[in-house]
């Protein structure tokens, strides 16, 4: 009896990966074996980052708000305890948008804090 292979899955395995590395350079994108290894590094490297990304933007968002707030006299930390002190229910990624492209506003929650 012959032997059975299931060619027709195997190539769209093959070919699924190699449509993954779509872009990469080198043998990266058309070498299965290179290509697989890339897209699992890569994929690896996509799971990992969508928790940093998280970590990345608080940071920002905490950079953000000290520059806002050192202009007004104020350090980071005096301004989040003051912003809690008086109850203010605004989270870091609003503050740091007020700070970076509303001034006005900020300059009013500043106000009300101080």
């Amino acid at each position: 009896m012959p032997r059975s292979v299931n060619s027709v899955a195997s190539r769209a395995r093959r070919k699924k990966i190699l449509k993954q590395a779509k872009g990469y350079f080198g043998r990266r994108k058309n070498v299965y074996t290179v290509a697989k290894n890339a897209v699992e590094k890569g994929m690896v490297y996509s799971y990992r980052d969508r928790k940093n990304k998280k970590r990345t933007f608080r940071g920002l968002w905490i950079q953000r708000i000290n520059a806002g707030a050192r202009q007004y006299g104020l350090s980071y930390s005096q301004f989040m305890g003051k912003i809690k002190a008086n109850n203010i229910e605004l989270n870091r990624k609003v503050l740091a948008d007020l700070a970076m492209n509303n001034p006005e506003a900020f300059k009013a929650v500043v106000d009300q804090v101080k």
